[in-house]
């Protein structure tokens, strides 16, 4: 044997082990990238569920709430601070997870669901004015997302059959 024909035996070997390796790789990249995104998915039920706690935990805040969602500016200090901080809460969670989408890990059905809450949050006008006072805090990739939703005009729906008209002011 000559040493051109060790170098083919040697690259054929090379190959045949390679290759092998090669699909390992793919798989368990695949599998990763799947876990990722269920990790993602998981994430997001959690924190909505933590953070709507507190909508059904407190009888106080959720009259701050519906208040707050009709006209930001009516609301006192202190019942402007709390549906501040839930605000803020609300679309730092969101704001993450438009990034994992953009990124790749959160399925596109997963992000509609978000939008579609952003859309229906956003329709109300106090949720619009509260955004007039902290749209400065998030990314303006992630605020031209809520802006354009805003633009859109939608009609307020998501709390047309809780008679907001009739909330007591504080």
């Amino acid at each position: 044997m000559n040493w051109e024909m060790l170098a083919a035996v040697g690259q054929l070997a090379a190959v045949c082990v390679g290759i092998p390796s090669i699909i390992y790789l793919a798989v368990q990249v695949r599998a990763q990238t799947k876990e990722r995104r269920q990790s993602a998915v998981n994430a997001l039920t959690v924190q909505w569920g933590d953070l709507t706690c507190a909508l059904h935990e407190s009888a106080e805040f959720s009259a701050i709430f519906l208040r707050g969602v009709q006209s930001f500016h009516d609301l006192d200090a202190v019942s402007k601070l709390m549906f501040s901080a839930f605000f803020n809460r609300f679309l730092n969670y969101f704001e993450g997870m438009y990034f994992s989408h953009r990124d790749g890990i959160l399925m596109g059905s997963s992000w509609g669901k978000i939008e579609r809450t952003i859309s229906d949050v956003f329709a109300y006008p106090g949720v619009q004015q509260w955004w007039e006072t902290r749209r400065q805090w998030y990314t303006e990739e992630f605020a031209a997302i809520v802006d354009e939703s805003i633009a859109k005009g939608t009609e307020p729906k998501a709390y047309a059959t809780y008679n907001l008209g009739n909330m007591p002011s504080s």
